[in-house]
């Protein structure tokens, strides 16, 4: 596939290739993933372990109260889960009209941390379907690396202590966050020790009385206790009744190969959209980090959001599917709309008239899976089970006030989300299990690499390497430093607004990459590991 395996862009990472890989954004978690490997485990054994493992050593990405996503190529078909949670009962309008008052616009006020952004974990229940249906080894053996992790303690790594001391005065008023995660009254330095025993609590739990523990055991009841003297509505009913879905990827052809996303209600069909739109450009005869280039895919990010933040949310509660938000002649319109001269500014379209931590491992009997578990924003909603040290997300920030949105709260409900995994099939085999970590950056990573790896034959360390741009919520753009300055300056003339987003966490996120050197699974595999995080691809 690729003819150049040469890298044009600053970078200190050299694509690993070998039969058996694991591509995290933390080699200490890599390590736990390729030690499941190693000791006969497969691609999922080594997933949870890995995935076990962040949760300690990344802990501004994730907690023991995250959701995740997967899909997993099995060695005979494609299969995804949805283990995003859903909102406490007592949610809706009303109840957080009551306790936070009401905007300017008359919709009800609802907080971006604390209990009341929380909605139901649903990684370990994630964990626990996962390993059900394919895992090979003992769940209880995949949780002991980030169990010796947490309880013995490790240094801490140098991306993560700057977005850690970067979130203390946000979050070190929240219950429970400073006795977790100030243990000298301060974020650790650079290669300090952190100890995270009351996380080895709950693993241990996790380990000896199975994953269900924490949705109605003891686990649970301590989760739901907390709520109740924080004032919250989580209850032990909310997390017993919780279940993650298994779900049908959907997908978008481009230029002869097909990319997969976890359907809605997550933000994945937005880079199938910018796909579906960019299919009707020819980028290749554009230069790869040109203006031409950078502006058509911009402008194609911009249009999928403007339909995503109209339409996506819980499916039960969609006006619009996403068979057609994604069919050809709605995104041939869509299209029609982009000016080679003028960077516009999209509204949504009307698809009926005709719409975190990633990783990724693979094994040499060819399972391979992507795999991510978010807490949302950094640290999540700062909220700490003490004892248990259980760091819950924010997601339930991710509703809307509004009653006329389909991402309206409601209990029961699953909001919108921005964490998304990514698959890439070609002939109906499987080629690559690839994601980039990072809130809103998510589907625009995705699409960045696909043009730079399908359209520009760029090798997965060299797209991953290279400069890239954001489009923030307001259609205003950042962009990284590292893009050339004729490139930029060629964008500002076209119209496009750039603006420098003050956010410590999200930045241009982060991807993890492990495709097919060949059908021959003895050939093995190729990985890169995003320079922008702590990152490893580790391998044998």
């Amino acid at each position: 596939m690729f003819s150049d395996w040469t890298n044009p862009y600053p970078t200190i990472r050299m694509p690993v290739m070998a039969r058996n890989v694991v591509s995290t954004s933390q080699p200490l978690a890599a390590q736990a993933g390729l030690r499941m490997l190693a000791c006969g485990g497969n691609a999922v054994d080594a997933a949870i372990a890995a995935a076990a493992a962040l949760m300690i050593v990344e802990p501004v990405s994730n907690g023991l109260g995250s959701d995740a996503f997967a899909i997993l190529w099995d060695g005979k078909e494609l299969s995804g889960l949805n283990a995003s949670g859903t909102a406490p009962a007592a949610w809706n309008p009303a109840y957080f009209r009551g306790k936070y008052g009401e905007a300017a616009n008359g919709l009800a006020n609802r907080p971006m941390r604390g209990w009341d952004s929380v909605t139901v974990p649903g990684a370990i229940a994630g964990w626990e379907a996962l390993h059900g249906r394919f895992g090979r080894l003992p769940f209880a053996d995949l949780l002991q690396p980030a169990i010796e992790l947490a309880e013995r303690g490790h240094a801490v790594a140098p991306i993560v202590q700057h977005k850690w001391a970067a979130l203390v005065p946000v979050l070190k008023d929240q219950p429970g966050f400073s006795a977790a995660f100030m243990p000298h009254g301060r974020a650790p330095q650079v290669a300090e020790k952190f100890v995270f025993k009351e996380a080895a609590v709950t693993l241990r739990m996790l380990a000896e009385q199975g994953p269900r523990a924490f949705y109605e055991g003891e686990i649970a009841a301590r989760i739901a206790a907390f709520s109740k003297e924080c004032g919250a509505a989580m209850t032990q009913a909310d997390l017993a009744a919780y279940r993650p879905e298994w779900v049908k990827p959907i997908s978008q052809s481009y230029r002869g190969y097909d990319v997969h996303e976890i359907p809605p209600n997550g933000q994945g069909i937005a880079a199938l959209i910018a796909l579906g739109i960019l299919q009707k450009f020819d980028l290749a005869g554009m230069k790869v980090d040109g203006v031409d280039s950078q502006h058509v895919q911009i402008e194609a990010m911009k249009l999928a959001f403007a339909d995503i933040y109209r339409y996506v949310a819980d499916p039960r509660a969609m006006t619009v599917t996403a068979e057609e938000m994604l069919s050809d002649g709605y995104l041939t319109e869509r299209a029609k709309l982009i000016s080679m001269d003028k960077a516009q500014r999209p509204s949504f379209g009307m698809p009926k008239a005709g719409g975190t931590i990633y990783l990724s491992a693979a094994d040499e009997s060819g399972m391979m899976i992507s795999f991510i578990q978010s807490n949302y924003n950094g640290f999540g909603s700062g909220v700490v089970v003490p004892g248990f040290g259980i760091s819950l997300q924010n997601r339930g920030y991710g509703f809307s006030s509004d009653p006329a949105s389909p991402n309206v709260v409601a209990g029961g409900k699953r909001p919108f989300h921005t964490i998304i995994p990514a698959f890439l099939t070609k002939d109906g085999k499987p080629l690559m299990s690839f994601g980039v970590m990072g809130g809103d950056m998510q589907p625009q990573g995705h699409l960045q690499t696909a043009v730079r790896m399908l359209d520009y034959a760029q090798q997965p360390q060299a797209a991953c390497d290279a400069p890239r741009w954001k489009v923030n919520r307001d259609f205003t753009l950042d962009v990284e430093a590292t893009m050339r300055r004729e490139t930029i300056e060629g964008l500002q003339a076209r119209g496009h607004q750039l603006k420098s987003v003050d956010d410590p966490y999200m930045d241009f996120g982060s991807g993890q990459f492990i495709m097919k050197l060949s059908d021959d699974l003895d050939h093995g595999y190729v990985a890169a590991s995003d320079s922008r995080r702590d990152g490893h691809a580790a391998a044998f």
